[in-house]
């Protein structure tokens, strides 16, 4: 094991991280089941599993599917709840060594506050809040998807804990940009982008849809110019970090968010492929910059944007 080099060394919202490559949440468990398969040093952060304020079983029926360049799930925020990632899966976690992020979901406003003040008190260096979780109160219509309903509940975790808040989009958003800056008005310490595309597949033996809740989200390199896209144009309106997430696969892919104006990068779908993902995109990155001469990623985040 060797650590990173300085070049890729990355400040998000204050936290020191070795490489600005984070395991995505939902893709890396809780960071440990890939300990002896990665080697540590070269992962930035680990965003963990979604969490609830009380465990999920999550969804019935098939929760997989392939797609060409990507994949669809509908696994439904399985987790153990926030107490028990408290107690059993944070102390494992942060012996890892790279920066420990809590991707914390909700069904209503009260679940998300306490949660977060559960998490506030907790070893952790950042809450990413998804605010693609469904708002129940609301119909059933994702809180992600409204700026005025991301502007609640963003508004209400944000006095729920002094912790790094750092808010997930739902590509879905009527108006990214709209939402981005909601949520930065809201109190939001940073923004994550993009969460997976509202996707179906249809078995046509069975001449039905796959999956039980019918729609799912889809990730992976199909989606990877659209998120581009999108982090471009947020990290254009705002002025808190941003981290990019959405089909990364090798480090072509996340120097090409890192210009687009990301402080960090997010490696989902493609740890499913190569277990090793994160490390090899971030030992890429380094080479890159080594064979171009560049000493730190300031000199290239944002070189994009015109």
């Amino acid at each position: 094991m060797a650590d990173a080099p300085k070049c890729l060394y990355t400040e998000l919202c204050g936290v020191g991280m070795n490489t600005p490559v984070i395991g995505a949440s939902g893709t890396y468990g809780f960071g440990y089941e890939y300990e002896n398969i990665v080697d540590m040093a070269w992962v930035g952060a680990v965003s963990g599993k979604g969490l609830t304020l009380e465990g999920k079983e999550g969804n019935e029926g098939e929760r997989l599917f392939e797609t060409p360049s990507g994949l669809i799930n509908s696994i439904g925020l399985q987790n153990p709840g926030v107490r028990h990632f408290i107690e059993h899966e944070l102390p494992a976690m942060r012996a890892l060594g790279p920066a420990v992020m809590a991707n914390l979901g909700g069904s209503t406003v009260e679940t998300y506050e306490e949660g977060a003040r559960l998490l506030d008190a907790a070893d952790v260096d950042f809450i990413e809040l998804n605010i693609s979780c469904p708002n129940v109160k609301a119909g059933g219509i994702a809180y992600g998807v409204k700026a005025e309903s991301a502007r609640e509940v963003v508004s209400r975790v944000r006095k729920c804990t002094k912790k790094p808040l750092i808010v997930k989009l739902s590509p879905n958003a009527e108006n990214i940009t709209e939402m981005a800056l909601a949520c930065e008005e809201a109190g939001a310490d940073g923004l994550s982008l993009v969460n997976t595309f509202q996707a179906m597949a249809i078995d046509i033996e069975k001449r039905r849809p796959v999956f039980d809740n019918v729609f799912a989200g889809l990730s992976g390199p199909a989606i990877r110019p659209i998120a581009l896209r999108m982090v471009y144009q947020v990290c254009k309106a705002v002025k808190v970090p941003v981290v990019g997430l959405g089909g990364i696969a090798t480090a072509e892919d996340a120097l090409a968010f890192l210009m687009a104006g990301a402080a960090a990068v997010q490696v989902g779908t493609a740890n499913f492929a190569n277990p090793r993902a994160c490390e090899d995109i971030a030992r890429g990155m380094a080479a890159w910059m080594d064979a171009h001469g560049v000493k730190s990623l300031a000199e290239i985040r944002g070189a994009a944007l015109v």
